[in-house]
């Protein structure tokens, strides 16, 4: 190990600490006339220094301090935060960030939060001030002040985005909501089946949730779920025909008497692929969806009056399983439907964000 040079660069506390180190490894007593032959001799020092501290002092007073801690500070304001989904790493940032505060001898936890929230990204905002200040309001340490920030950043991971891979959990069995390419109802639509299936989220089970803004609210939600491995949309499906009579209805479900949920190509028309979602225990829920967020699903069915006019604002259905079962061939399906009856706990949904997905 060499003996550390000082060149203003570094802060002279972390400097003399090294030095301490040095000499204390090789067990000899700090020669103060040899730590001031290492000070760069840009740096001009006062006479009369026979001590560490009084040379600590001195380079705290020399102009080259005084840069050093402002160039820390300009850092310290330009320094963002990104998270590990778009490649960044929050041990090594909150490790920058704390070294910076160091070096510009920003101790005062108030200004510490001031850099840390501006540090933070801009997308999605209001979720990120909101929590921000709810959860910073009564720290007064800067292990408090990293501990919530960690929670921020661990909520802010689970958030639901548009383009998400989700599934979709039943809570009353434990299963997944589960599609398969090209297998279709023998019934009703004859479209792509929609089923309760494995307790495991298999690529049967994977949904790709779309909406129009980055992150869906509570408050002004609609959102589409596109089945990953077929690329078809859950939705419901009407019809009608003019031989001399309007007909116009939904297709039924292969057991019960209830609407047939399907998935569909994106260029059928005659369905409904816009659903609605409110959280299941809590009235009026506000904010952002999140995974293990406990959701009740509904879609408006519209409906046709007056020889071809669709109206929009039909009756809202709701998506349920229950422990009906339907067959085709020689397998067996656990019905999902929507309905319009009271909600209950079998039209409970988990949605869990998938971080990983392998599709074969």
């Amino acid at each position: 190990m060499d003996l550390p040079k000082y060149n203003g660069n570094i802060h002279p506390n972390e400097w003399i600490n090294d030095l301490q180190t040095y000499f204390s490894i090789k067990k000899d007593s700090i020669d103060i006339n040899i730590v001031i032959s290492l000070v760069d001799s840009t740096i001009k020092l006062p006479t009369g220094i026979d001590n560490i501290e009084k040379l600590r002092d001195a380079l705290k007073e020399d102009i080259s301090f005084t840069v050093f801690k402002n160039t820390n500070k300009r850092i310290l304001q330009s320094l963002k935060y990104n998270p590990e989904r778009k490649g960044g790493d929050t041990s090594n940032f909150i490790s920058t960030f704390r070294k910076f505060c160091y070096n510009a001898e920003i101790n005062d936890i108030e200004e510490q939060k001031k850099y840390l929230f501006k540090s933070l990204p801009n997308n999605h905002f209001d979720y990120v001030s909101n929590e921000f200040f709810e959860k910073m309001k009564d720290v007064n340490s800067n292990n408090e002040l990293i501990e919530r920030f960690e929670e921020i950043v661990l909520e802010e991971s689970n958030l639901i985005r548009n383009g998400s891979i989700v599934a979709l959990k039943h809570v009353a069995t434990g299963k997944y909501l589960s599609s398969i390419k090209n297998l279709c109802y023998t019934t009703g639509s004859r479209n792509q089946l929609v089923f309760v299936g494995s307790s495991e989220h298999i690529p049967n089970s994977l949904w790709k949730i779309e909406f129009g803004d980055e992150l869906a609210t509570y408050a002004n939600n609609s959102i589409k779920l596109q089945h990953v491995k077929s690329e078809r949309l859950i939705g419901i499906c009407y019809y009608y025909n003019d031989n001399g009579n309007w007909i116009y209805d939904y297709s039924k479900s292969p057991s019960t008497d209830h609407t047939e949920v399907s998935c569909y190509d994106k260029n059928i028309s005659y369905r409904i692929l816009d659903w609605k979602f409110n959280h299941s225990k809590l009235d009026n829920h506000q904010g952002y969806l999140k995974s293990n967020d406990v959701i009740n699903l509904s879609i408006r069915k519209s409906y046709l009056v007056n020889y071809g006019n669709i109206i929009q604002n039909g009756q809202v259905e709701f998506l349920r399983s229950h422990d009906i079962q339907f067959t085709i061939g020689n397998d067996t399906f656990q019905e999902v439907v929507c309905h319009n009856e009271r909600l209950g706990g079998n039209d409970e949904w988990c949605i869990e964000l998938i971080h990983e997905v392998k599709i074969i």
